[in-house]
């Protein structure tokens, strides 16, 4: 299973676009926020299911601002971010998510890609296809793929780079 993890691309989705085009097949879509009313274009252009909450900038959206569902064994908490600090770190975050018995949090917000295990919790951004702020500032995303075992793998990906 091929799951593309992407956020923070505020109404500018020709980068999305592109990533979507070249990733392949995918089986989902995750979008941690910040989408700015770019809520049907994504659905219409993802071809798979896709998952998405509000972020700080989605004022008027209808968009949940945090998700629960299960991928393969795994329990997953999406949710932009912001309303656990996470500029701050991923700590409050992560411990919400154990609280919620999640194995993965996905969140936003913060414009950095990462992928922490911190405790029984897989913290994981996939920085900003739009605005980037880590070193570089290179548009990034992640891939998470579950094997034939259902082992969860997470590859963070640059546009304009190979990995």
């Amino acid at each position: 299973m091929k799951i593309l993890i992407v956020s923070d691309t505020h109404r500018q989705n020709g980068n999305l676009s592109k990533v979507i085009s070249s990733a392949g097949e995918i089986d989902m879509l995750i979008h941690c926020g910040d989408v700015e009313g770019s809520e049907d274009y994504i659905r219409e252009i993802a071809g798979c299911p896709v998952k998405m909450v509000a972020g700080n900038n989605d004022f008027f959206s209808s968009l949940e601002k945090e998700l629960e569902f299960n991928i393969g064994k795994y329990h997953i908490f999406l949710t932009h971010g912001h309303y656990y600090y996470v500029s701050l770190g991923p700590e409050q975050l992560a411990a919400e998510a154990r609280a919620r018995g999640a194995d993965i949090v996905m969140y936003g917000h913060t414009h950095r890609p990462s992928v922490d295990y911190m405790d029984e919790v897989i913290v994981v951004n996939p920085g900003s296809l739009s605005y980037p702020r880590q070193d570089g500032r290179q548009p990034s995303y992640i891939v998470m793929e579950i094997d034939r075992e259902g082992t969860v793998h997470f590859t963070v990906n640059y546009i304009g780079r190979k990995n």
